[in-house]
């Protein structure tokens, strides 16, 4: 018997490649997205792997109660597993960058993620079952000068996912949050060229092994997963320095960047 996983941000990225995992494992996919015709070309590679049943949604989900709208859609599909991947990152000094921009962010990445965990939560403890896996970042882990807004809104999603998995121990229901470092996908290509997977930049990752490696967290109920070595070393760094000092390793790696001005996390770690 199929059950159902939810997917949002799942026209590109990690949430595509999520998806495509949770094809092979038999389950049917509700997509979210506020891409449509990207979304129409997800529906179509994952048909390819498995027939499973998949209910497109198209929303902007920085909109106000669209997790509840979006559930009032779903309501009669017992959810057994709700990926929150889809956001976004803005570059810039805080006092250059758009609020509207970032009352989006926060809104998508804060209100929006957690509203939808609320409302499937329940019927997933009446089941005594289901998986919750939000998409985090290493960004999470420390202050971020010229992307404070990202920083700090997946720093709430590491220590929300991390304090839920906690309240959920012995229930049948986990919830684990994937912190990945820098990943290549479309994004990735375009700004780097048709470089190989590891030879981008440093510490780049592959898209499918962080979402491979996510996905296999999930199932086993692990609480934080941090994809390489590295990653793993880099995410623990700031206990040894003092904030100020990781604040600033922070800001100067951000200033090596400042091309990049826009950095969509469902395309780019």
């Amino acid at each position: 018997m199929y059950k159902t996983a939810l997917v949002t941000g799942a026209a590109s990225g990690l949430g595509l490649k999520l998806s495509l995992l949770l094809a092979k494992d038999n389950y049917n996919l509700i997509l979210i997205d506020v891409n449509a015709s990207n979304l129409e070309a997800a529906k179509l590679k994952i048909l390819q792997i498995n027939d499973v049943n998949i209910q497109m949604i198209v929303k902007d989900l920085s909109e106000l109660e669209v997790a509840e709208t979006i559930f009032n859609e779903i309501r009669d599909r017992p959810i057994d597993i709700l990926v929150n991947n889809a956001g976004f990152g803005l570059f810039g000094k805080f006092s250059d960058t758009e609020w509207a921009r970032e009352m989006q962010m926060l809104q998508l990445h804060v209100i929006t993620s957690t509203h939808l965990v609320k409302l499937v939560l329940g019927g997933m403890l009446k089941r005594k079952s289901g998986k919750i896996l939000n998409v985090s970042s290493l960004a999470g882990f420390q202050p971020g000068p010229l992307m404070s807004i990202y920083y700090a809104s997946k720093a709430y999603m590491l220590s929300f996912s991390q304090a839920l998995s906690n309240e959920l121990k012995g229930t049948g229901v986990t919830a684990t949050v994937l912190c990945p470092g820098p990943t290549k996908t479309s994004f990735q290509q375009v700004v780097s060229g048709n470089t190989s997977c590891n030879k981008i930049r440093f510490n780049m990752a592959c898209a499918d092994q962080v979402a491979a490696y996510g996905y296999k967290a999930m199932l086993k109920g692990k609480v934080v997963a941090v994809p390489g070595v590295l990653n793993k070393f880099l995410s623990i760094l700031p206990r040894f320095l003092t904030r100020n000092r990781a604040t600033s390793v922070v800001r100067k790696i951000q200033e090596k960047n400042r091309d990049v001005t826009l950095v969509n996390h469902s395309v780019c770690k």
